[in-house]
């Protein structure tokens, strides 16, 4: 099975579900990565490993060392650039042309022959403009193929369940249909997140935050993971390729 996982930003990958995309691979589905930019506008580190004019650059690399952690088949870069946060922290969509940015989507689902796409959930996780914009995009793509008869199934990362440790960051729209107990690949998702050294500082800072002591990259790793069954809708129950692929690991079911 083809797998496409496409993302905003390098990093999004690994921290929203790096751990299934490692499952997956072992099982032996062949997983290629898609980041619509190179995170030019985010975080450098603390302190600062590059400058800003050279960050998309070293966070390329970075996702780079985390496609290959994470056993991945392939990565591609769109040309998009991710706008710098402003102020109050506002954040932004790196394009306003959807149509083409579907297009670009359809026309890579098409040239890999992708079975399965999975994509930012439908509130952009914690409402990232960026995050919502590449899961409309996403499904607007999913949606062209299907006029045609070859539409991939579409999943959306970081679904929400009871039991998710970290509650901010899933999509309370996307019910997971599949929970994922990533500890038998902790260790690839866990070297995928250190391959990201100029976000470290925002990996760990809310978190941090919360506890009132410093955590590391390591503590904050999740290690349930759940993912959302977009298109075709899940009714009655879940007959689905990727948990053939899962089934030698342990995960569930949820219906909702």
């Amino acid at each position: 099975m083809n797998v496409l996982a496409f993302f905003a930003h390098p990093d999004d990958e690994t921290m929203l579900c790096g751990g299934t995309l490692a499952l997956l691979a072992q099982g032996g589905a062949q997983v290629h990565f898609l980041s619509a930019t190179r995170g030019e506008g985010g975080e450098a580190g603390e302190p600062p490993l590059t400058t800003h004019d050279r960050l998309g650059q070293v966070r390329a690399g970075e996702m780079g060392c985390a496609v290959q952690a994470l056993g991945g088949s392939g990565l591609t870069f769109f040309e998009y650039v991710d706008p710098r946060v402003g102020p109050d922290n506002e954040l932004y969509a790196y394009t306003q042309d959807v149509d083409e940015l579907v297009r670009q989507v359809a026309d890579i689902i098409r040239r890999l022959n992708i079975a399965a796409l999975i994509s930012h959930g439908s509130n952009g996780e914690y409402g990232h403009p960026a995050h919502i914009l590449t899961h409309q995009a996403a499904r607007l793509a999913v949606e062209r193929l299907a006029e045609d008869g070859v539409a991939p199934l579409f999943y959306g990362a970081s679904a929400a369940f009871p039991e998710h440790p970290r509650p901010f960051l899933t999509n309370q729209d996307d019910p997971a249909h599949l929970v994922v107990d990533i500890r038998p690949v902790l260790s690839r998702k866990t070297q995928a997140a250190m391959c990201h050294r100029t976000q470290h500082a925002l990996f760990v800072r809310r978190a941090s935050e919360e506890a009132g002591r410093p955590l590391s990259v390591a503590d904050v790793i999740i290690k349930l993971e759940g993912i959302h069954r977009a298109y075709p809708p899940v009714v009655d129950g879940i007959n689905d390729p990727l948990a053939k692929i899962l089934q030698p690991f342990e995960y569930k079911t949820q219906i909702g």
